[in-house]
């Protein structure tokens, strides 16, 4: 088995604000999906992206969510799970990183260790724009019941069925969640800005 790493740089970031951010277009064709992933790396590269964004806007540090990438695609590796096409697949992996990503931060581990430095914060980075900050920090804010669909939609590109399914929760909820989150967003951003 491959090394499984992170293809960016402690400092670099760029691949997250052009794939998630808005940069540059997410271009998908509903229509065509690609071909079946037949091993653990072409997995990783397909999905690298998909799975550290959930990571890092699901965990309170770039760290964790290093852990938590590694986790996911190791857990993959180990169980192989057998996956009918790359939708369900996609929904595997976005269902266990959310999963791993819950016990990295919740963990008692991170309640009872106190941080050397305080003023110092590892986890901290900057988009391009103060817009693509304050929209970052309003999303880390949020509780993760809005969190999660919220990111699912805009950022993955998911539809509201397809949310239901790997959310397990009726379509309704999603739809309700997703109304919440966004007033949530505008509050918080509205405050920022006043």
């Amino acid at each position: 088995m491959a090394m499984l790493t992170t293809t960016h740089t402690a400092n670099d970031v760029s691949w997250l604000k052009e794939e998630y951010m808005g940069e540059q277009p997410i271009t998908t064709t509903p229509l065509e999906s690609p071909p079946p992933a037949t091993d653990t790396d072409e997995v990783i590269a397909r999905y690298q992206k998909m799975v550290y964004a959930i990571s890092l806007t699901h965990t309170p540090s770039r760290p964790d969510a290093d852990d938590v990438f590694q986790e996911v695609f190791l857990t993959y590796h180990r169980k192989n799970p057998s996956c009918n096409d790359e939708e369900h697949r996609k929904a595997w992996l976005i269902t266990t990183t959310l999963t791993i990503a819950k016990r990295v931060s919740t963990s008692s581990w991170r309640v009872r260790v106190v941080p050397l430095t305080s003023d110092i914060e590892e986890s901290s980075f900057t988009f391009r724009t103060d817009e693509q900050n304050a929209l970052f920090a309003a999303l880390a804010k949020i509780p993760e019941t809005y969190r999660t669909p919220l990111h699912l939609f805009y950022f993955d590109d998911l539809s509201v069925a397809t949310i239901a399914q790997v959310l397990t929760l009726e379509t309704g909820a999603v739809k309700m969640r997703l109304s919440r989150g966004r007033s949530l967003m505008r509050e918080i951003l509205e405050e920022s800005h006043d």
